[in-house]
């Protein structure tokens, strides 16, 4: 029985609060107007796509950029920022409570207390300009000279 309580203590003081309440990953949401973009995340461990809408699973402490792109639109490049969530920060306090200095590290290493901004990535892709019209040469016609004899 001794040693159960240990193994709990010790899983206590080596996980952090926010690492188990909110996990290591998050969800993020992408949607664009029009739909039907590439939608390509990098970041990750390997970089894939979809094709909006998605959701992509993400490690919280990963720095993510999504480039979307769509044939006839601009193409478009969001990078996600990383920002303490209000979840996350309580979360992390819990560590003053239960896993202490330990605790606090691990949540700082999985990035569990952050959350990625913007969730949802929603974007509105613009028409690609087409350039303008060229304006075909204009081409004078002279009369043929006749020779004068």
């Amino acid at each position: 029985m001794r040693s159960l309580g240990g193994a709990v203590l010790a899983a206590l003081l080596l996980s952090g609060c926010a690492s188990v309440t909110r996990g290591t990953t998050e969800n993020i949401s992408i949607a664009t107007t029009p739909s039907g973009a590439k939608a390509d995340v990098s970041g990750t461990e390997a970089p894939f796509s979809c094709v909006t809408p998605c959701v992509v699973e993400v490690n919280r402490n990963a720095d993510i950029t999504v480039s979307l792109s769509k044939e006839g639109f601009e193409p478009q490049i969001i990078p996600l920022t990383r920002e303490v969530s209000g979840s996350g920060g309580a979360g992390f306090a819990g560590n003053l409570l239960l896993g202490g200095v330990v605790g606090m590290g691990v949540d700082a290493a999985t990035g569990a207390a952050m959350d990625h901004k913007p969730n949802p990535v929603v974007v509105t892709l613009q028409p690609v300009t087409p350039p303008p019209p060229r304006v075909p040469a204009v081409r004078h016609h002279r009369k043929p000279r006749v020779p004068v004899s």
